[in-house]
């Protein structure tokens, strides 16, 4: 029988590309305290790619305490380079709408273009559209704007040049740990073929699939964190 889950679990949650850690309050309603919830957060005003972001990670995991990894979106690949690198305390690890690498191949040229293009990468309503889609609503919109408007735009194109050049599948091979991919089936910005990608590396990957946005945590928090607990559960019997 699996073990049941105690409010001393820790789960350690890496943020979309924002990286605020101001999105999640449906996800901390339905956790209602059934497990420890640690958003991590990135600086809002340095340039800083993935290998800077992870090391910034690493020293703020818990040393004393056992932890589940969550990756959602842009932190996908940080969630994978570190759960490779086969932490003691790590005991699971779940991806959530993101890749292993930059799930456009094509667009990876225009990289080299992004210093020369508006400051505001694209308008709220077109993010909305990628990001929400038929689940919008007035208050998600809103906490959007509010969780970009603290971000500054050099930050931003920092780590979206860093999702172009982005590939860590070899890592994959790497990772020990128990695996749970989080899909949004109607996700428009990170397309099917990035779970593909990860599933070819990691066959035993548990999927759990949701009718949902890209936004899944901030649409499908209850249904997430039921799939969530039973997985982190079993992962202790």
């Amino acid at each position: 029988m699996p073990a049941i889950i105690t409010s001393m679990t820790t789960l350690i949650l890496l943020p979309g590309m924002d990286g605020t850690g101001t999105l999640y309050e449906p996800l901390h309603q339905a956790l209602n305290g059934k497990c420890k919830l640690l958003v991590m957060t990135y600086p809002v005003d340095q340039t800083m790619g993935y290998a800077d972001l992870e090391a910034l990670v690493k020293s703020q995991l818990p040393m004393d305490e056992d932890y589940v990894l969550l990756g959602e979106s842009f932190s996908g690949p940080i969630a994978i380079s570190i759960a490779a690198t086969q932490p003691v305390r790590l005991k699971a690890l779940i991806l959530c709408a993101t890749f292993a690498r930059n799930p456009y191949p094509w667009l990876a040229v225009s990289r080299y273009a992004l210093p020369f293009l508006p400051t505001r990468l694209a308008p709220l309503s077109v993010l909305s559209y990628l990001l929400l889609g038929r689940f919008s609503s007035k208050e998600l919109r809103t906490q959007l704007a509010d969780a970009l408007v603290q971000v500054s735009p050099i930050s931003l194109k920092a780590r979206l040049y860093a999702v172009l050049s982005c590939d860590v599948t070899e890592k994959l091979k790497a990772i020990q740990v128990p695996v749970l991919y989080l899909q949004a089936t109607r996700d428009r910005l990170v397309p099917a073929s990035a779970h593909a990608d990860i599933k070819r590396k990691l066959h035993e990957m548990e999927t759990c699939k949701y009718d949902a946005p890209h936004f899944l945590l901030q649409t499908k928090a209850d249904e997430v964190v039921n799939d969530i607990l039973r997985f982190t559960s079993e992962t202790k019997a």
